[in-house]
């Protein structure tokens, strides 16, 4: 009997044991397996406001532009502001559309912008606080311009349907009208923190120079150190020229503005398949294709940093030319970080809302980039001494 009882205990006491030993393994298995192939440690970044989600819109150009404005008044000591987007959006697509039509429809009408549409709007119109103008009249909670995109188009289309016919001075009004029904009527004065204002009037009040704001950019179909247009659907101004620099350049203007305090948005492409803003965080260029595989036996394959190409001026006006790198987002970068074998990355704020990896924020590596960057709009002082001369500045 006491044989009996002395086994049983020895059996228990394995059955415990191989539990807590399967429990071990499989707690290990688990940690192994969520490891995260990249590690990022901040290195710099600036003062910027909170993430925001233009949801289902193409306003990237317009938040973008907005977090880096709102970050340029926290860096001069003008405190925080949550300026409207959507009111800049109000006031841009009436002047789109006059573009459209006077070109007979052979000009751009989507939602996509660039940075300096931001900047010219506030120029005519001013601006107003995100509490002043949400721009959402739509009985939902976040925004969706699919349907005002789709009623604008139509109107336009209408009026070039004339075939010969005179145009009506009406038309302009009617197509007004749809945005004030979908966005809402902006505001001829406002009162903000006890005190009212208009809406230039308040844009005055926040002290930016809006010309101290440049765009610059790096493909070798124009001469460098000069200004040029970039040929891309959403630059539909025409007027508003960038100032053109090699690669090499671009990457230390960026790098000394971040070192000394300064962000700059970030225009370029992202429908590359290792640009993942939901589900890793990251993007990069791997040095070796994947194409034969899916994007979940890409990422997999991804146990720790991988080597990048190098891009060169060459290689970017390559993509640039067969389409491969195109103007699909824009983007405020706000930081320079290191993975953990030490490469460089940038730390982006998107518009994408917090429910994505890094609560909306990605990196983009080094070679990402420097092929991927189609232009970007910073302070003009933050440039190193030797470019100001070059650029005449």
């Amino acid at each position: 009997m006491r044989l009996y009882r002395t086994l049983s205990k020895i059996v228990v006491l394995l059955l415990v044991f191989s539990l807590v030993t399967a429990a071990g393994d499989a707690k290990s298995k688990k940690k192994e397996k969520s490891k995260e192939a990249y590690v990022f440690k901040t290195i710099t970044e600036v003062k910027r406001t909170p993430v925001k989600d233009q949801y289902r819109t193409a306003t990237c150009w317009c938040f973008s532009t907005i977090s880096f404005l709102e970050s340029e008044l926290l860096r001069t000591g003008k405190g925080e502001f949550d300026l409207a987007e959507m009111y800049v959006v109000r006031h841009t697509y009436p002047h789109k559309v006059l573009n459209y039509i006077r070109l007979h429809g052979t000009a751009n009408h989507e939602q996509g912008g660039q940075s300096h549409d931001v900047l010219d709007q506030i120029r005519r119109y001013g601006i107003v606080p995100e509490a002043v103008y949400p721009g959402m009249n739509i009985e939902e909670k976040r925004h969706n311009h699919g349907e005002m995109a789709t009623v604008l188009k139509a109107i336009a289309d209408a009026v070039l349907k004339q075939r010969g016919k005179r145009v009506t001075p009406r038309w302009l009004e009617a197509y007004k009208a749809v945005l004030d029904v979908y966005l809402g009527k902006p505001p001829k004065n406002f009162t903000y923190k006890g005190k009212t204002y208009t809406p230039k009037g308040f844009a005055d009040s926040l002290g930016l120079n809006l010309d101290d704001y440049i765009e610059l950019t790096s493909y070798s179909h124009h001469p460098f150190y000069i200004q040029c247009r970039i040929e891309l659907p959403d630059n539909w101004t025409y007027n508003d020229e960038y100032y053109n620099v090699p690669i090499d350049d671009l990457e230390r203007i960026v790098d000394y503005a971040l070192k000394n305090g300064h962000s700059f948005v970030w225009d370029g492409d992202v429908s590359e398949k290792e640009f993942s803003s939901r589900k890793l965080g990251y993007a990069i260029v791997p040095e070796k294709s994947w194409e034969d595989k899916t994007t979940a036996e890409r990422e997999k394959s991804i146990t720790e940093p991988v080597k990048e190409k190098e891009v060169t001026q060459e290689l970017r006006q390559k993509t640039f030319n067969n389409f491969a790198t195109t103007d699909d987002h824009l983007m405020h970068i706000v930081g320079l970080a290191q993975d953990q074998k030490g490469n460089k990355f940038y730390l982006t704020k998107n518009s994408s809302g917090t429910d994505r990896k890094n609560e909306g924020y990605i990196y983009l590596s080094r070679s990402y980039f420097r092929l991927k960057t189609m232009a970007v709009m910073m302070n003009k002082h933050a440039l190193p001494e030797d470019i100001k001369a070059k650029l005449g500045f």
